[in-house]
């Protein structure tokens, strides 16, 4: 954990949140500025700062990020017509805090190109 990390301080219980999901690996909570009328995020609880600093014993930490995804979707009612996942990486890739999460966006039709 990192004293510093917004996303640190919610999985340990420290600040608040609208926590929907959380296992021994992943904490899913509801985006304070939602953009789209399901937005929720899929936090690691270790403390890795991003994708690019993944190693090769952390993989699994991506693939228990998208089973929750897939798991919070079917709870909230979104798997059948479908859902985008994504994760920002780096300050012009869009990322605003410096910890590894996965943005779980449905409930409306995505429109490409994204951005």
């Amino acid at each position: 954990m990192s004293s510093d990390c917004l996303f640190c301080r919610i999985v340990a219980g420290e600040l608040a949140a609208s926590h929907v999901y959380s296992d021994d690996t992943v904490v899913a909570i509801r985006d304070i500025a939602p953009q789209a009328p399901t937005h929720i995020l899929l936090l690691a609880r270790t403390h890795i700062p991003s994708v690019r600093d993944l190693g090769e014993a952390d993989y699994g930490i991506v693939s228990a990020i998208c089973a929750a995804a897939n798991q919070v979707a079917t709870q909230e009612g979104i798997a059948e017509g479908g859902y985008r996942l994504v994760v920002n990486v780096g300050r012009d890739g869009g990322q605003t805090v410096d910890h590894l999460h996965v943005h779980l966006l449905g409930g409306r039709h995505m429109a490409w190109p994204p951005g």
